[in-house]
């Protein structure tokens, strides 16, 4: 009995002697980091502040806890009470945010921030304004990396499959301790040259926004080539201006004739801005001509957004673009160069506009078939059987079933009520009168849409281009099959022209699938810098401003 009650007690003994131990060890570690439990908890309450004004988009999660574990609670860019140079320089940054396309209101109000900041009367106050930093540069680094919004907010499916980025880890790791934070922030921007080029146009035109302009009359009719032009010296001014005629041009003072140098001068603005290129200067080029350059940079700022949605792992692949305000389509090789530059024709702005998304081209089709949409069938092309049976044979039309079987059946009332309900499909022959030509290219998507030729080649000499029911109708279907087949042994360019003129339907699938990306942009930036700007035919750019307009939650100290 006395046996086990000495037992007992050494080991009541022991246990306290560990217990006692386990809490100094714990004060020690709480002294050694220099951390207080008071402090503990006012950073808990700064990462919670800082986690709603950066809103519950999932990249944000955790990250401002987890950055400032990696700092081992400490802020991260003060140092007794000052800014380090990297601290210093993220807010540079976020004050000249312009320079990238954003808004500096979007990253906080810096100068009272470090008012605070010199008045602050203890290390908690500090801390809160280095929250506030780390908060800002996390919104600043996402909206270079993402986009101010992702474009599945607003509709558009360019993003999918995008890499997430660590905000805690690159914070950490390449802001932090970097010898030149501009350069380090470079890393979280698209990749890609077109965005680089639109940067740069950016900057270009904000310094010409700088010098003054007075806006162009409107003239009562359009001025041709060789007549007199009273608005003349106003005109030259807007043209050397914008960079369409060269700063040494001068005409002589009371000289009105509008020729020459002039007419070559205002051909190369229209052709930049989407118009008819034709010299004369009627209320649409004196339209644009008047446009506020305001307006310009905002168009260069939403490309730039745009841009920023697009996968980053496209830029080291070869790719097809296609723009569709511009109405082209651009080849890229593996280092992003163009090769080829396409006129295309896309879907129609008030009914059938081609979709912004990216896929995967797989195969190309030599002389398809055309499976015509069932809302086609219906609301096109069964009146125009019901009022003309003979319809059907003179454009090479085939009646078949769900099995795409020909149905063999007489154009009779029954027949029209079941090309109505789509019991029966109407199925057009391969051929020159076919729809899509003599090629399709086809990337498989969840809207049906894919490139093709065209038997309405007359269409590709129209400035604007919005004819198609979405599909992408290309101008020279040969020379993009040509490159589109470059790496499949065999396909040239004669064997190419075999299989458009030849008798059967032949299927190509590409060894390596090729990315295709539809996007849209009113500002595009040419590889030798020239910009042109191009209507917002679907009001796309409107719609993108207004959802950048909206506010968002001030990033404050707020102690």
């Amino acid at each position: 009995m006395n046996r086990t009650f000495h037992r007992g007690t050494v080991l009541a003994f022991l246990l306290g002697a560990v217990l006692l131990w386990l809490v100094v060890a714990v004060e020690l570690s709480g002294a050694s980091s220099g951390k207080s439990g008071a402090e503990e908890q006012v950073l808990q309450q700064l990462s919670l502040r800082a986690q709603k004004q950066l809103g519950p988009q999932p990249q944000f999660r955790g990250q401002v806890e987890k950055f400032y574990a990696h700092m081992g609670d400490k802020p991260a860019w003060l140092q007794n009470g000052k800014l380090t140079p990297q601290g210093s320089a993220l807010i540079d940054l976020f004050e000249h945010a312009e320079r990238k396309g954003l808004r500096p209101q979007d990253y906080g109000d810096w100068p009272e921030t470090m008012r605070q900041l010199k008045e602050a009367k203890n290390s908690q106050q500090q801390l809160s304004v280095d929250v506030a930093l780390t908060t800002a540069a996390m919104r600043y680094i996402s909206d270079l990396y993402y986009g101010r919004f992702a474009s599945m907010e607003i509709g558009f499916a360019l993003e999918k499959r995008k890499k997430q980025l660590n905000l805690a880890g690159f914070l950490a790791t390449k802001m932090v301790h970097a010898p030149d934070v501009p350069e380090a922030i470079r890393e979280v921007e698209p990749p890609f040259g077109e965005y680089q080029r639109t940067l740069a146009a950016l900057h270009r035109v904000e310094r010409m926004e700088q010098s003054s302009f007075k806006p162009l009359p409107v003239p009562k009719k359009s001025i041709h080539p060789g007549e007199s032009y009273a608005s003349l010296p106003e005109l030259v001014a807007r043209l050397q201006q914008l960079g369409d005629l060269p700063q040494s041009m001068t005409r002589p003072t009371g000289v009105t004739e509008y020729e020459g140098e002039i007419v070559t001068a205002v051909r190369r603005f229209q052709d930049r801005h989407g118009l008819v290129v034709d010299g004369i200067v009627g209320r649409a080029t004196v339209g644009a001509l008047n446009v506020p350059l305001r307006e310009r940079v905002e168009q260069l700022e939403l490309t730039l957004e745009r841009w920023r949605w697009v996968p980053r792992r496209l830029a080291r692949e070869p790719m097809i673009i296609v723009n569709i305000p511009d109405f082209r389509a651009y080849v890229l090789d593996r280092k992003h160069q163009w090769v080829m530059v396409q006129r295309v024709i896309l879907g129609r702005a008030y009914r059938y506009r081609t979709p912004m998304f990216f896929d995967q081209m797989e195969s190309v089709v030599f002389r398809p078939y055309w499976k015509v949409p069932y809302s086609i069938q219906r609301k096109e092309l069964v009146p125009k059987i019901a009022r003309n049976p003979g319809y059907l044979k003179r454009h090479d039309y085939e009646i078949v079933t769900a099995a795409n079987r020909p149905a063999h059946v007489a154009i009779n009332n029954a027949t029209l009520a079941r090309l109505r309900s789509g019991t029966l499909k109407l199925r057009q022959l391969p051929g020159e009168k076919n729809s899509l030509g003599l090629i399709k290219f086809d990337f498989p998507n969840p809207y049906s849409v894919y490139m093709h030729g065209t038997p309405a080649q007359q269409l590709f000499a129209r400035a604007r281009r919005d004819f198609s029911h979405g599909c992408i109708r290309v101008e020279h279907p040969a020379a993009l099959a040509a490159w589109v087949l470059r790496d499949v042994p065999g396909w040239t360019q004669e064997k190419i022209e075999a299989a458009m003129h030849g008798t059967e339907t032949q299927t190509v699938d590409l060894p390596h699938p090729i990315p295709v990306v539809i996007l849209y942009g009113t500002a595009v930036v040419e590889q030798d810098g020239e910009i042109r700007f191009l209507p917002d035919i679907y009001h796309y750019d409107a719609r993108l401003k207004a959802a950048l307009a909206r506010p968002r939650p001030r990033i404050t100290a707020g102690h």
